[in-house]
C-alpha cells in the first residue's frame, strides 16, 4: 500500500496551508471555501425577508428582518429600506438580490456631538455560546464578512459588543471605500478571557455598522481589539475626514451578504432559501394577515359579546411575544352563518407558542360556549403582529 506523509498541503504562491496535518493523531485541519451548511450565525444576512415592510423613516427594526437602524440628533430622519441589487455587480453575480440601505436625510445643522446613524444586529446568546467558538481563548476565532457600498468615499467604523457582564467592546473599520462601489469586508476576531456569553435567549453579541457617530460616543480607543465597555467611547472619532457621508443629503450606505462563522477563514456565503430564512426570522417576529372573512382559527363565545380564541403560532418564538392588532373593526366573529364585527380586541395571555385573544362584539351575538370563528370582517383586511425581538 502506497502512503504519502506530509505536514501540510499549500497552493503555489499561497500564504497559508490549505490542509494542515496533525502528526500525532493523523487528523487534519482544512481551510474550506466551498458552501458548507449551518455555518452562518446571522439570520437573514442576504436581506431577503422584510415582513414589516420595505421602507421606513422610524427607528428600530422596521423593514429587513433582524436588522435595525437607530438614529438620534438628526435634522431629517434617515430612511431604511430593502432594495434590489443591480445586476452585473459582484454581489449580484454571487447570488445576492437584496440589500439593506440607510438613506441619509438633510442634516442642515451639521455634525452634532450627539448625532448618530447606525445599523445593528443582535445575535441570540445561546447561538453564540453553542457555536463552537471558544470566545474566552485568544487563539479561537470568529469571522465576520459582508458586502458594503457607500455613495460617499470614506472610511467607516463598526463594533462588536458582548451583552452579558462584564460588557466588552471590539471596534473595527471598513477601510476607505470607493464611492458607489461594492466592497467585500472580512474581519477575524479572536476570543478574550474576559468575555462572557450566557447560554440563554438574551442578547449574546451586538454587531454595529456606523455611517456616523458624534463625539459624545467616540474617543481614544484601539481598533481591532477587545476592551472594557465605555458607553461614551465606542469607536475612534469621526473627524472632519469621516463626516462627509453624514453631511451629504441623501447619501446611502448599503450592506448585504452578512456572515458570521466560527474560525479564522471567511468561507463562501451560506445561501439559504427564502423559506428557510423566513422560518428563522419568525422566531423573533411574525405577522398573520387575512383578507375579507378569511379565518384565523376556531374558538368559542365566553358570553354573548366576547369570543375567545387560542391562536397557535406556526413557529415557536424566542419568548412570549408582544402583540399588535389592526383595528378591532377589521375582525369579526362568525357563527351559524352570522357575522358580528369587533368593537375591541385584546390579549388574555400569551406564550412562545400561542396567543389567547378576546374579541368583543355588539350584543345579541352567540351564547356562552357556542363555537365561533375569528376572521377578518367583511370587506376588511386584518392583521396580528407578534414580536419577540432581542
Amino acid at each position: 500500500m502506497s502512503e504519502i506523509k506530509v505536514n501540510s498541503i499549500k497552493g503555489v504562491g499561497a500564504s497559508a496551508a490549505a490542509i494542515t496535518v496533525n502528526n500525532s493523531d493523523g487528523t487534519c485541519t482544512a481551510n474550506i471555501t466551498n458552501n458548507l451548511s449551518n455555518r452562518n450565525l446571522i439570520i437573514n444576512g442576504a436581506m431577503q425577508v422584510a415582513q414589516r415592510g420595505t421602507s421606513s423613516t422610524n427607528n428600530g427594526m422596521q423593514t429587513v428582518d433582524r436588522f435595525a437602524v437607530y438614529y438620534q440628533g438628526t435634522d431629517e430622519a434617515p430612511t431604511q429600506e430593502q432594495v434590489n441589487i443591480t445586476s452585473g455587480t459582484s454581489p449580484y453575480t454571487e447570488g445576492f438580490r437584496k440589500a439593506y440601505v440607510v438613506r441619509n436625510g438633510n442634516q442642515t445643522s451639521g455634525a452634532g456631538s450627539n448625532d448618530m446613524v447606525t445599523i445593528y444586529y443582535q445575535a441570540e446568546a445561546q447561538d453564540i455560546a453553542n457555536s463552537g467558538w471558544n470566545y474566552t481563548s485568544s487563539s479561537s476565532f470568529i469571522t465576520l464578512s459582508f458586502w458594503v457600498k457607500s455613495s460617499v468615499a470614506q472610511n467607516f467604523y463598526g463594533r462588536f459588543t458582548t451583552s452579558d457582564s462584564p460588557v466588552y467592546n471590539y471596534p473595527f473599520e471598513t477601510g476607505s471605500l470607493s464611492a458607489n462601489t461594492w466592497t467585500k469586508i472580512t474581519k477575524t476576531i479572536s476570543g478574550n478571557s474576559n468575555l462572557v456569553v450566557n447560554n440563554d435567549n438574551g442578547v449574546g453579541l451586538y454587531i454595529e455598522w456606523i455611517p456616523f457617530q458624534g463625539t459624545d460616543k467616540t474617543g481614544n480607543v484601539s481598533l481591532h481589539q477587545w476592551g472594557a465597555w465605555d458607553s461614551s467611547v465606542r469607536t475612534p472619532d469621526y473627524g472632519s475626514d469621516m463626516d462627509d457621508w453624514y453631511l451629504t443629503n441623501d447619501a446611502t450606505f448599503e450592506i448585504t451578504g452578512v456572515q458570521l462563522e466560527v474560525g479564522s477563514v471567511a468561507t463562501d456565503f451560506e445561501h439559504r432559501s427564502f423559506a428557510q430564512e423566513l422560518q428563522l426570522c419568525k422566531r423573533y417576529f411574525q405577522k398573520m394577515t387575512r383578507g375579507a372573512t378569511e379565518v384565523y382559527c376556531t374558538g368559542y363565545y365566553e358570553s354573548d359579546t366576547n369570543g375567545r380564541h387560542a391562536l397557535q403560532l406556526p413557529v415557536t418564538m424566542r419568548t412570549a411575544p408582544s402583540i399588535t392588532f389592526s383595528a378591532a373593526s377589521t375582525f369579526t366573529l362568525i357563527y351559524t352563518g352570522s357575522l358580528k364585527t369587533g368593537t375591541s380586541i385584546g390579549i388574555i395571555n400569551t406564550s412562545s407558542e400561542s396567543v389567547f385573544t378576546n374579541l368583543t362584539v355588539g350584543s345579541g351575538g352567540g351564547t356562552d360556549g357556542q363555537a365561533c370563528l375569528l376572521a377578518s370582517a367583511s370587506g376588511q383586511t386584518s392583521s396580528i403582529s407578534m414580536e419577540a425581538e432581542l
